[in-house]
């Protein structure tokens, strides 16, 4: 029996140029089938459905024998909508197709379209496959070699956690009950007694009683490694879009560098399932492939990362030592000339006690890539009005059976992107409900119901749900820097002319993105009067690089005590 996913191309005019390029490269690893046109192919489709085949990509030229390509495309989509789907343009077509391809695109009709590769090695063209067939295997399909297992009891709660870090951080894994024959070996190395639940890393190591910050920790090094009296030229906090650009930046101009992090690298973003207006990715890339780029980027030019602790203090070095600064975690201290933070915002609580009691087995904050392959046939909803739970949203429908997007404010226009919105409105499963909030919730073992409210009408409604998603309005989490750092009315870092005029010296404010500490800077979604986007956060952090050089250049003064 072939058990490999399936790609379906549908083609008539360069049917033998389509057919070649595609077994040349995919063949071993997905089941190419050949239709020549869209009734066959969708026949087709719906047999290998039928059987349980894992359709991966669904490809077809723009003109079919019996039907346009796109219409072809478009069918499928209530069929197989987590299938990547492409439109093949043979030579000739581009320029006059260029327009229907990109409003196919806005209406999420296909993911990409590609020219028709007319000589050897088009590279090009399989990049663009490369990209989606990556993307789908990671968000789709089931891990086929995992990297990391872990085995809990059934039901545990902090399983969800765990796998939610573990997909963040694009390790492929798999959750194991005690009694599975393939969690024996894990069993004997963790010896008698074990406390569930235990997570084994790529590295072969154990780890009982695991939280995602032990599990995070044991990925990327212990701060028990950090040498003893090593100053660092730059200590980012916080590893989202603004800290990786600046560890990046920093890095590769020869700085030391050492970035700190207590849940998983990427921030936010990281749990984003496909951000599509980010510079340089025409076909969108997930947070969790950007996050995992940027550390290895920053990693090759040299800055160090440690993650799973989250930072707890900043004090001034000693005053009989050139100025620096100290930044401590639980048990471990990095001494800095220079800080930057980049620690971004905190999604806020629901605080909906039925609810909250279910996190972990059917609830989630943050990110829906881990709960999407549950809600298969299911219905799910995801509260929030910004990007992130836009993209869940869209990302959850190729999975579910139904999406409720519940939002407070009248108008998604007022935060979403219009391409995220638009991309809504063009799939079917997914329903908006704008001035409603979540009151109540509960089910047993596992989320079962929602209440909502109208917020106009004080109307309320119990629906049915397996699973919920929370993106709500965003926090900073600033409560442990010292008093010196001054903040705004919500708690979002002051930098520049922002800051209170009686912290300016001799007159001038700080620096363009320095805090009222000198040496201290502020990037990101943590920045008081930040646009908050992935790319305004990244062009940031790599906007405070100049600024660290300038701090690194003055004199470092030894303030002798008396």
């Amino acid at each position: 029996m072939d058990t490999r996913p399936a790609i379906l191309l549908a083609a008539s005019d360069a049917a033998d140029s389509i057919e070649r390029e595609f077994r040349a490269r995919y063949d071993r690893d997905y089941r190419i089938e050949m239709l020549p046109d869209a009734a066959t192919t969708l026949a087709r489709l719906a047999e290998l459905l039928d059987a349980g085949t894992a359709i991966a990509m669904l490809g077809a030229e723009r003109t079919l024998p019996d039907a346009s390509g796109l219409e072809l495309l478009r069918a499928t989509q209530h069929l197989a909508p987590a299938a990547r789907r492409v439109t093949l343009l043979v030579p000739g077509e581009y320029v006059d197709a260029i327009e229907e391809m990109r409003l196919a695109m806005l209406r999420r009709d296909i993911d990409t379209f590609v020219g028709v590769p007319r000589g050897k090695r088009d590279e090009e063209f399989h990049i663009a496959l490369t990209e989606l067939l990556s993307e789908w295997g990671w968000s789709v399909a089931g891990p086929v070699v995992s990297s990391a297992d872990i085995v809990a009891e059934p039901g545990d709660r902090r399983v969800g956690a765990i796998r939610d870090l573990l997909d963040r951080l694009g390790m492929p894994n798999r959750t194991l009950a005690p009694d599975d024959p393939e969690a024996l070996e894990m069993l004997v190395l963790a010896g008698p007694d074990p406390v569930f639940p235990l997570v084994r890393s790529f590295t072969g190591q154990v780890l009982q009683d695991a939280t995602p910050a032990k599990v995070s920790e044991a990925m990327y090094g212990g701060f028990d490694e950090i040498p003893d009296g090593e100053v660092a030229d730059v200590v980012v906090v916080g590893a989202g879009p603004a800290g990786l650009a600046a560890a990046v930046y920093a890095a590769s101009e020869g700085l030391s560098t050492i970035v700190l992090e207590g849940d998983a690298i990427g921030g936010q973003a990281g749990s984003s399932s496909m951000i599509r207006n980010y510079l340089g990715f025409p076909r969108g890339i997930s947070g969790m492939r950007l996050a995992q780029r940027s550390r290895i980027q920053a990693s090759r030019f040299g800055a160090r990362f440690y993650t799973g602790r989250e930072a707890i203090r900043i004090e001034r070095g000693p005053a009989d030592e050139p100025e620096h600064h100290h930044v401590f975690v639980d048990g471990a201290q990095m001494c800095a000339r220079t800080v930057i933070l980049a620690t971004g915002v905190q999604y806020r609580r629901l605080d909906v006690a039925g609810v909250d009691e279910h996190v972990g087995n059917g609830v989630t904050y943050g990110s829906a890539t881990t709960m999407a392959r549950e809600m298969q046939d299911r219905d799910v909803f995801v509260v929030g009005a910004g990007n992130s739970a836009g993209q869940a949203a869209v990302h959850l429908a190729k999975f579910a059976r139904s999406v409720t997007l519940v939002a407070r404010r009248g108008d998604l226009s007022e935060t979403m992107s219009d391409y995220l919105i638009r991309e809504i409105s063009a799939t079917p499963t997914v329903h908006v409900r704008c001035r409603t909030r979540v009151v109540d919730g509960g089910g047993d073992a596992h989320l079962e119901r929602l209440t909502l409210e109208d917020l106009d009408t004080g109307e309320r409604e119990t629906l049915p749900a397996d699973g919920l998603c929370c993106m709500l309005g965003a926090e900073p989490a600033c409560g442990w820097l010292p008093d010196g750092i001054a903040c705004d009315a919500h708690g979002f870092v002051l930098t520049g002319r922002d800051v209170p005029k009686d912290t300016w010296v001799d007159g001038l404010p700080p620096a363009s993105l320095e805090t009222t500490v000198r040496g201290i800077f502020a990037v990101g979604d943590v920045r008081a009067g930040s646009m908050k986007r992935v790319a305004s956060a990244a062009g940031e952090g790599a906007s405070a690089l100049p600024l660290v050089h300038a701090e690194l250049a003055r004199p470092r003064a030894l303030q002798l005590v008396d």
